[in-house]
């Protein structure tokens, strides 16, 4: 068996000569058995070996009796070792994990604040065949799609597996041959978890009523799926590249036209790579999320569907707006300090004999004088309307939003000079015809927008000393 473990590591690259190996020991057959092979491994390839213990704080003496087996082992095979306590428990009910979930997690991270501590190179886990057709069936089960099927990856990053060749039969077999005692976790029997009632109840039953061989030709499949499943993901890699715009490094833009174009095997996968990275995270993302996303384009723009992780969809113009969830604000009127950055105001006076207006996209001119209440720069808000013909007929802002095609996540940030609920000037956009200068007008209101270093606009405003108005 020794033998299988070293062609496994070898043939995955998993350890050097040079390497500085830290060793998750808990106690248990699957990481005492790692302990024992790593230390065989250690003589001839002469790696540095180092342990890591964590306490959980859950099972009372039981833990406390794991601990000190450990450390008599590490003590006597010369093996420097590092015990961590932790209260998982608080740890879970702090984040909203569950014991089992809150467990890895505290484990992660002490093995990477002892790795970096320590300057060391790897990290050993214990995980063998059988928790990878554990993992397999409940991913299954979950629907996870291809990525959890794949399983347990032999090495990803420090991260290395070298049991996972082995069944969990065989590590009992190769500890009771060499007379190496090892702890027995209570928990595991019981069946509060899934993973539990998978390892005790479903895997026993396939093995004596289906195949014995059953977790060996899961673990197969499982390898044939991880090959299969690293084909996709560069083809995926490619055809996001093409369909996906990222704007501000937080919103995803999913190009319709072009995602139709993407071979239909491969845009679920495509969806499912989008969610992930603009959620930051793979757990809980499954393919019911995928098919509803998919679904909404073929919806009408505006409609949205949220999805884990706070992150939400919204089919736009282009097609699909990834995006994590975020309240708006609740003061929508400017600040003096934003006015003073943004926008310049003057009020000029007429001379009836020029005719000359700016034509420039931020830079407008407003009969002043017609102007009711006091202008105000700020974000759109309920009942707002502007004029948009000499007739004086209105619409309603939310529809000319809907007319101009702007998208629903940018509307919010529009800036907008209003009189009341009336809209002067949509910046950037229209302009209201209700305030245009015509023979009548004796003063001038001058607005610049100048758009601050974020968006780079350069104040496009006509030199006051050449037109035909004079500054008042």
């Amino acid at each position: 068996m020794y033998q299988r473990v070293k062609a496994y590591i070898r043939e995955q690259k998993m350890l050097k000569s040079e390497d500085r190996v830290i060793a998750g020991v808990s106690g248990g057959a699957d990481s005492i058995c790692l302990l024992f092979i790593l230390l065989e491994l250690k003589k001839e390839l002469g790696f540095e070996l180092m342990a890591v213990h964590v306490h959980h704080g859950l099972r009372g003496s039981s833990a406390d009796a794991d601990e000190e087996y450990v450390k008599k082992v590490c003590r006597d095979q010369k093996v420097q070792l590092f015990v961590f306590h932790e209260d998982v428990a608080a740890y879970a009910k702090n984040y909203h994990l569950t014991p089992e979930e809150a467990g890895r997690e505290v484990r992660r991270k002490i093995f990477m604040k002892v790795l970096e501590e320590q300057s060391a190179t790897c990290i050993a886990l214990a995980h063998h065949q059988n928790d990878n057709a554990e993992t397999f069936l409940w991913n299954l089960c979950r629907g996870s799609g291809l990525k959890g099927l794949r399983g347990i990856l032999p090495k990803n990053g420090v991260w290395i597996r070298p049991l996972l060749c082995l069944t969990r039969k065989e590590i009992e077999s190769y500890l009771e041959k060499r007379g190496i005692s090892y702890c027995t976790d209570e928990t595991n029997l019981e069946d509060h978890y899934t993973r539990n009632r998978i390892r005790n109840h479903v895997i026993p039953y396939l093995e004596e009523n289906v195949n014995c061989q059953t977790v060996s030709h899961i673990t197969e499949s499982m390898r044939q799926l991880e090959s299969i499943g690293r084909y996709i993901e560069k083809e995926v890699k490619c055809y996001m590249a093409k369909c996906i715009d990222i704007r501000g490094g937080k919103e995803y833009i999913l190009d319709k036209i072009k995602f139709d174009k993407i071979p239909e095997e491969l845009k679920p996968y495509v969806i499912y790579h989008v969610i992930c990275s603009v959620s930051g995270k793979q757990k809980d993302i499954t393919s019911i999320h995928v098919r509803i996303t998919e679904d909404l384009l073929s919806k009408q723009v505006g409609k949205k569907t949220d999805l884990p992780y706070d992150t939400e969809v919204l089919r736009c113009y282009e097609g699909l707006s990834f995006r994590k969830k975020t309240k708006e604000p609740d003061q929508k009127i400017i600040t003096e300090e934003e006015a003073n950055r943004l926008f310049d105001l003057r009020i000029l006076e007429k001379c009836t004999e020029s005719k000359t207006f700016p034509e420039n996209t931020y830079t407008k001119w407003f009969d002043y004088d017609i102007i009711k209440n006091t202008v105000k720069i700020r974000h759109r808000m309920p009942g707002d309307y502007i004029v948009i013909d000499k007739n004086g007929r209105t619409q309603k802002l939310k529809q000319n939003f809907i007319n101009e095609k702007i998208p629903q996540n940018m509307r919010d940030s529009i800036w907008l000079v209003a009189d009341g609920q009336e809209i002067l000037w949509i910046v950037g956009y229209r302009q209201s015809q209700a305030y245009q200068i015509h023979h009548d007008t004796k003063r001038i209101l001058e607005i610049k927008f100048y758009g601050g270093k974020e968006d780079g606009r350069a104040c496009e405003g006509v030199d006051p000393g050449r037109g035909c108005c004079k500054e008042n």
